[in-house]
């Protein structure tokens, strides 16, 4: 007479962990991908976003057009500006002049250590204001 057993085997078990892994080890990599573009996306954003501020706060009569050169970090806000960027988002900014007048570069890094990085320049340099990564 045979026993009736319950419960599974432990090649049963060994089976469902190795494709389990397997599943894991798909999925992963496209997390990482994922979370790597919402962090570039995070950057685009502050960088419209300071252009924005910027646009607000020299669009004021009392402020020149002026631009200063600082550095911006998560929960800071610069003066005046109201803005500050993203949680991990550190952006740079530069001011400069040159014959055709004013300009400021902002260059937005994220935290992670992603390898890439935004820039966006404002002013009278070219008039490039598309937000650019690489």
């Amino acid at each position: 007479m045979l026993k009736h057993r319950e419960g599974f085997t432990l090649i049963e078990l060994l089976i469902v962990v190795v494709i389990i892994g397997i599943l894991a080890a798909i999925a992963i990599p496209k997390f990482s991908k994922t979370r790597e573009k919402a962090y570039v996306s995070a950057m685009q954003s502050d960088l419209r976003n300071l252009q924005t501020s910027e646009e607000i706060y020299y669009s004021d009569p009392a402020h020149a057009y002026q631009y200063t050169s600082a550095t911006m970090t998560p929960g800071q806000s610069n003066a005046g500006l109201e803005f500050a960027p993203s949680q991990g988002v550190t952006i740079v900014v530069t001011a400069g002049s040159n014959a055709d007048g004013p300009y400021y570069s902002a260059v937005a890094t994220h935290a992670s250590g992603i390898s890439t990085a935004c820039t966006v320049i404002v002013g009278s340099v070219s008039n490039a204001h598309a937000v650019q990564c690489s």
